[in-house]
């Protein structure tokens, strides 16, 4: 299965001796997937790389695989027919009109609350007769307020929600037998339903109030996190699959890159010392890694973002002011192991995604170390994780497509709705039973929208 040849020199300087050996990878006959899944894999051996002194490689071991076995599956259950959503009509100052003023969330990562609403409105599971819904779906654009520079503003949105709310509760009886019980919103924000993007003053909000008995459908998960609730649908960022179409390259193209990553490392204008943005993740990774020439890392963003990611082998995704980013669908769209830097995340469709099959988790405090941990893992295990990122169905779930497809994000969500069905008897509440408190909250909340 493997082939391999090694090259002792004592005084080649690395990036002369990688070309030489791109150059005889270059010659080789190379069994391919669709998706660039290709070596070098680079088996490197610390202890024979002199750090200290001339950084001149002593070894270096080039393993190339010749025979792609099989891949895992996701979880490819058929929801349509086991459940049944009905979609509230509301005015189209709570989605459509948000949209008509800037379209530009079209593009964004949170654009998944756009393209869940437009799904549902033409899929086999809508009903038009709320009498035999199994689930109730409010369509609220509420990360479609965007600064000059493309960025979400959340400090109207729970205004916004509420507003929507009230007013699905008082035209239509479901909510008040719930209290929302068997509704689901979907919220993308960075983290969620508690609507700031700054952790600290995410956790002092809170999730808001009347949507603590819903069930959210999120990008943000992080466990033992007061913005993750209990029974919520973790979904990846929305990430334009057509975009991304466009920039694959051709499939023998070797991954000449070990380690990739564009973006920032300090947010200067919220964070300049680094320390609170990412938790200081990615200012380690740039202040220890910056001149390591197996790290090709940089804050340029260049035209060639999705092109470098099909030419490298392992692909950071650290957290940012979230702990996650549209990294993790570019990373694994793109065949390249994604290296997950962010404590206790949660990630999405858990329950499909065989996560720890296919990436590398690194503790943020072991960040520091994180060469010696991606260069001591085995040639067997790296062309493991690339077999199964090989797999279009992997792909497929992390995808928002237009239309949609089978297997993709919108049907991993109705999965996940389908498997909480039936509901149990504390979802409908007894007569005259209230439980969520509608004046709780900050005040600015409270002011109408």
């Amino acid at each position: 299965m493997f082939k391999s040849f090694q090259l002792h020199h004592r005084h080649i300087p690395f990036r002369i001796l990688l070309s030489k050996i791109i150059s005889f990878l270059g010659a080789q006959k190379w069994v391919c997937g669709n998706w660039g899944l290709f070596v070098p894999i680079f088996s490197l051996q610390l202890a024979l790389w002199s750090w200290a002194g001339t950084n001149q490689l002593k070894e270096f071991q080039v393993f190339y695989f010749a025979d792609f076995g099989s891949a895992g599956d996701v979880l490819e259950d058929d929801p349509v027919g086991r459940l049944k959503v009905f979609v509230y009509e509301l005015p189209s100052k709570y989605n459509k009109k948000i949209l008509q003023k800037d379209p530009r969330c079209l593009n964004h990562m949170f654009a998944a609350e756009i393209f869940m609403h437009r799904f549902l409105l033409s899929s086999p599971v809508r009903t038009l007769n709320p009498e035999e819904a199994d689930w109730f779906y409010t369509p609220v654009y509420t990360t479609c307020d965007l600064t000059p520079n493309g960025l979400p503003l959340p400090f109207k949105s729970p205004r916004m929600m509420r507003s929507a709310i009230q007013l699905i509760s008082s035209n239509w009886p479901y909510w008040n037998r719930t209290e929302g019980a068997d509704h689901f919103f979907v919220v993308p924000h960075d983290f969620g339903a508690c609507f700031h993007y700054q952790e600290e003053k995410a956790i002092e909000r809170g999730i808001l109030q009347l949507l603590r008995r819903a069930t959210l459908v999120q990008t943000f998960g992080q466990r033992n996190h007061v913005c993750l609730k209990e029974g919520s649908i973790t979904i990846p960022p929305y990430a334009p699959p057509q975009k991304m179409h466009t920039h694959l390259i051709p499939d023998k193209t070797p991954r000449s890159i070990f380690v990739s990553f564009r973006g920032l490392f300090y947010d200067v204008g919220n964070d300049p010392e680094g320390g609170y943005y990412a938790r200081g993740a990615r200012a380690a990774v740039w202040e220890n890694f910056k001149d390591n020439p197996l790290f090709d890392i940089s804050t340029e963003h260049p035209t060639t973002y999705y092109e470098d990611m099909q030419r490298a082998v392992f692909c950071l995704c650290p957290l940012g002011w979230a702990p996650w980013s549209p990294r993790l669908v570019e990373a694994v769209i793109f065949g390249c192991i994604p290296v997950i830097i962010a404590d206790d995340i949660v990630l999405p469709f858990a329950d499909a995604i065989p996560w720890e099959e296919i990436g590398v988790f690194v503790a943020e405090e072991e960040v520091p170390k994180l060469d010696t941990i991606l260069t001591s893992i085995s040639p067997e295990v790296i062309l493991r994780k690339q077999r199964l990122l090989a797999n279009p169905s992997m792909k497929q779930a992390m995808l928002f497509p237009q239309p949609a497809q089978p297997g993709d994000a919108f049907h991993q969500v109705l999965n996940g709705l389908a498997r909480k069905l039936p509901h149990d008897n504390t979802v409908f509440l007894k007569p005259g039973e209230k439980i969520l408190n509608w004046t709780a909250g900050p005040v600015g909340d409270l002011k109408p929208w």
